[in-house]
């Protein structure tokens, strides 16, 4: 048989197998497999630019890495399967290999963890705790969905504030929920809670959040992680972190707010972007799910490639 008839062959068989996995039921191929496609194409394959992108709005992406800036997401241990108890853990390297043991307190916490499904299911936003001997995060985890989830390390060391990811798998039987309308308004937990404004792509672009309790404004917000609310804001199809910032001065502890939060946001491409709210109210934090659609923008004003949570 001729080379060319081997490599089609080849191709097919490599489609039928990925054909059967995507079938399967959504488990997707794990880190060093993806890494290792990743060195291939950079490697051997063409790839033809699209005239049509903009390289300076892509450079804003943000949190699709295990490494940047000289730190490493390790690899994370967790539970294998659903409703399994367990820890899920993980350490940052230098360049070196070492494990970060120093951190920079940002919005009230040395690190913030983020967790969420591929589909945009399962959201989590938590806060680990550090062994500052071996520099090891770590936190009791049990899975309540299947499926892949994007876990984000967010933190500051040093000058440098990153934001790293790698895919965990949880086993299970996997029901998907993807975000396939836009949800400007919601009901979480009681309150109800909009959002208005328009996302433009390579813009900072206003937005504003409302939030009611049956029907009356809610003026109790109380400050969390440093604001009367945290956003946090992901590209649907590859979960990229956008840059999302809260208007006004830090609150002290006791003052209160609301009905209104604002924030600026910054959507790299046109396209749909899944909002997580984090609000607290009497002691309980809440969280609220909404679903935007960024248009094309006419100017790129997305210049700063670093820092994408908060």
């Amino acid at each position: 048989m001729n080379t060319p008839a081997r490599l089609g062959l080849y191709g097919a068989g490599l489609l039928a197998v990925f054909g059967v996995a995507f079938a399967a039921g959504g488990v997707l191929v794990p880190d060093a497999t993806v890494a290792a496609w990743q060195h291939s194409a950079a490697h051997g394959a063409t790839h033809t630019p699209d005239p049509s992108a903009s390289t300076t709005q892509e450079a804003d992406v943000n949190g699709t890495s295990i490494a940047q800036a000289g730190f490493t997401l390790s690899e994370i241990q967790a539970p294998l399967t659903v409703g399994e108890e367990g820890t899920l853990s993980f350490a940052i390297v230098d360049r070196d290999g070492t494990a970060v043991t120093e951190y920079e307190r940002a919005h009230g916490k040395d690190l913030h963890l983020i967790v969420v499904r591929s589909d945009g299911a399962g959201y989590r936003h938590v806060h680990p705790i550090l062994d500052a001997t071996t520099g090891t995060w770590s936190l009791p985890w049990t899975w309540e969905r299947a499926g892949t989830y994007r876990v984000y390390a967010d933190f500051t060391s040093g000058d440098t504030s990153v934001t790293l990811s790698r895919f965990v798998t949880a086993g299970g039987e996997l029901t998907p929920e993807p975000r396939t309308s836009v949800v400007t308004d919601t009901r979480v937990d009681g309150f109800d809670v909009s959002v208005s404004g328009e996302l433009v792509a390579g813009a900072a672009s206003d937005l504003t959040i409302d939030i009611t309790r049956n029907g009356a404004p809610v003026t109790e917000l109380e400050p969390y992680l440093g604001a009367f609310g945290h956003l946090v804001a992901l590209r649907d199809g590859d979960l990229a972190y956008l840059h999302v910032h809260a208007h006004g001065e830090e609150p002290a502890p006791g003052e209160t707010s609301g009905p209104t939060v604002s924030f600026t946001a910054q959507a790299p491409t046109a396209g749909r972007y899944l909002l997580y709210l984090d609000f607290q109210v009497a002691g309980t934090v809440h969280t609220a799910e909404l679903v935007m659609d960024a248009v094309a923008g006419t100017t790129d004003t997305s210049t700063d490639a670093g820092h994408g949570g908060h």
